[in-house]
């Protein structure tokens, strides 16, 4: 199958100015990512207000830039032109202008909650304080559960009711344990102290007590990440019946959330043991506790939004300490998150008006189309796999989705009430809003149309139950996308993407789904067991990985897993699409381009990706919870198995970039 060659329409132009980023002390041999980006890490600095800095974050900056001009736009100017006001930017001129009323929301105090904490010590039995965490839930207060609704994995033509394990304030259950967070669980007892303090609650400093043995007694029925990922083990459909079996108090916390009977008939509930284990600490703990908890959940929940007291306090825990962040983001970097999270969808319809032109789109598709083809002709000929699960890779490839850029269709936020000097209720109004839109979901069944992401996100994602890949405006952009760039370039960097996001069809849990999202096994035995050799020979690979920031600390190689399988299975990809592209060309090798070869470039562009600085609190945190491994290890260590790269850069035996071909890993 010949597709059509969209990527290299231009004429061939340097990668970026990714020249000026390099360091020719390296060897691209000895270490990809500090040749590629050594002259960018020497001079960079992580600005004041981020944990990290790099490729993603100085997107991720830019985006936020132009969000604020559209807002500062809809703030000036919100009529139409019959002179009628334009209902989306009045919503967004009004979210943004009660954030920034500075001045009176140091005069409010913590008035605009204080009804709210009365409530909470008013309270005269755990089935009172269990109804109100649901009620304060629909208006955007965390509470010992998260839930929303997704597709039933079981049966993926319908919507479901989902809960997963919640509670603490904490990054994760392991720093209640664990002895290298002792530190931190110490100072994080303090942090509430002084949070209560603020809010007015007598003896803070034993309430904070009550909530720190509260919250570590939830975190020991808290499934740990690597288990968290296990798609099998984490859909547990449960009638109503048996929800409440497991979990009696989920009746008055449903009546408090506002939940009919209708919505949780059948429910998925990710984490079964800890909603049992929840309803033993719910009885085993005194109702001051509680009610403690349920007060830090209320002020920490609106402590963005309130006095500059709260801020700081907020900020001087989970920014300060757990990031390494050393100064707070400037009022109108939060005010410009805020109105995003609020009415995020009424932003992007602007944004792709200004920033995402027709032709972006239209090669996006093209170098999807090629993926795809180049993981068909790779899963048609695979050395690992038999014919009959061949086959059902195959026709599960066949159905992604790709949506690319903005949703056909809007979110209609027309619901959401705004006013200009009230920011406390417009984040009331905007979650229950959100909340509402969620439970929805359940009755008119699965949208097909809906995003997950904004346009102006800088991010991509692929969604099991949907079986789709989506990339947003805000990802298609230098240095992962450029419409005039050359074709190496574009299919290393924004090619690997696309082939990263199809990947997590085939990782170690996406390929548990059928093509349809259904969660079921379409694996011989014999297969799927090959696959588990070659995944983990990849879990050894990261599981020896150290990063620098963090020496104390390795990569875990099973959190990570699915991340790294979308890498190394994304680059090997496009790297096949592209060289695919140069054939439909007529071409058996690219242009020499500033000295470097094609294969070269497609490397280079992979490298600038990654490119990144993190403060060392960030990185502990990262390495603890996130599933993806550093940016460094996402440049290097997927190159290591890729002879592509070994060729087009001459390594040899003792070579840092080195890995022998027989402790080479190579699945899709």
């Amino acid at each position: 199958m010949t597709v059509e060659s969209t990527a290299a329409n231009a004429q061939p132009t340097r990668a970026s100015n990714a020249a000026s980023h390099r360091d020719d002390s390296v060897r691209p041999q000895d270490d990809l990512y500090r040749n590629a980006n050594g002259g960018w890490l020497r001079t960079a600095q992580i600005p004041g207000d981020q944990g990290s800095f790099g490729s993603f974050m100085q997107l991720r900056d830019d985006s936020e830039a132009a969000v604020f001009a559209i807002i500062k736009a809809a703030q000036a100017d919100h009529l139409l032109p019959d002179g009628t006001p334009d209902d989306r930017k009045v919503r967004i001129g009004n979210l943004y202008t009660s954030f920034m009323d500075e001045e009176g929301i140091e005069a409010r105090g913590m008035d605009p909650i204080r009804a709210d904490l009365a409530a909470v010590f008013a309270t005269t039995s755990i089935a009172e304080l269990v109804a109100l965490t649901g009620r304060f839930q629909r208006q955007g207060v965390s509470g010992f559960v998260s839930v929303g609704v997704s597709s039933d994995a079981g049966q993926p033509d319908r919507n479901l009711l989902t809960f997963l394990q919640g509670g603490l304030g904490l990054p994760d259950e392991s720093y209640y344990r664990e002895e290298q967070f002792a530190e931190l669980y110490t100072e994080y007892g303090t942090h509430l102290g002084r949070l209560l303090a603020l809010a007015g609650i007598e003896n803070p400093e034993a309430a904070a007590a009550m909530v720190l043995d509260l919250e570590t007694a939830l975190a020991a029925h808290h499934w740990d990440r690597v288990k968290c990922r296990d798609a099998q083990a984490r859909y547990n459909l449960l009638t109503s019946a048996q929800l409440f079996e497991t979990m009696p108090s989920m009746v008055g916390w449903l009546a408090g959330a506002g939940i009919g009977e209708g919505h949780f008939s059948e429910v998925d509930v990710w984490q079964p043991s800890y909603l049992a284990g929840l309803e033993a600490v719910l009885t085993s703990q005194p109702l001051a506790s509680w009610q403690n908890w349920l007060a830090v959940q209320l002020v920490r929940s609106n402590a963005a939004y309130m006095s500059k007291a709260f801020v700081m306090e907020n900020f001087s825990f989970y920014s300060m300490k757990l990031a390494g962040t050393k100064e707070l983001k400037e009022r109108w970097k939060r005010g410009v998150a805020f109105t995003e999270g609020a009415v995020g969808e009424d932003i992007g319809q602007l944004y792709v008006r200004e920033h995402f032109p027709q032709r972006s789109k239209d090669l996006m598709e093209g170098l999807v189309k090629q993926l795809i083809e180049a993981y068909r002709q790779s899963i048609s000929v695979l050395p690992w796999m038999g014919a009959e699960t061949i086959e059902k890779a195959l026709e599960k490839l066949s159905l992604f989705r790709t949506k690319i850029g903005y949703p056909n269709q809007w979110i209609d936020y027309s619901a959401v009430s705004t006013v200009p000097d009230d920011v406390i209720a417009n984040v009331a109004s905007a979650n229950a809003f959100e909340f509402a839109r969620e439970l929805k979901k359940i009755d008119d069944g699965v949208d097909r149309e809906l995003w997950f992401m904004y346009p102006q996100t800088v991010n991509a994602y692929y969604h099991p139950l949907l079986n789709e890949i989506a990339f947003p405006a805000g990802i298609l952009r230098s240095p992962f996308f450029a419409a005039d760039r050359d074709a190496a370039s574009n299919f290393g960097a924004i090619g690997a993407v696309i082939g990263h996001e199809i990947g997590h069809g085939f990782d170690d849990q996406g390929s548990q789904f059928d093509g349809t999202g259904e969660l079921r096994n379409w694996w011989t035995d014999e297969d799927r067991a090959a696959f588990e050799e070659l995944t983990g020979k990849l879990v050894a690979q990261y599981d020896a990985l150290v990063p620098p920031e963090a020496p104390e600390y390795k990569v875990n190689g099973k959190l990570t897993l699915g991340e790294n399988i979308g890498d190394l299975g994304g680059l090997g990809i496009a790297y096949k699409a592209y060289r695919l592209d140069l054939a439909d060309r007529g071409l058996a090798e690219d242009e020499v381009v500033d000295g470097l070869t094609g294969d070269q470039r497609f490397f280079y562009a992979w490298a600038e990706c990654w490119r990144t600085l993190t403060r060392p609190e960030t990185m502990v945190t990262r390495i603890t919870t996130d599933p993806h491994s550093p940016g460094e290890f996402r440049c290097n260590q997927v190159p290591k198995n890729m002879e592509a790269f070994h060729r087009a850069f001459d390594t040899k035996p003792g070579d840092g970039m080195w890995l022998d071909p027989a402790d080479r890993v190579e699945i899709w």
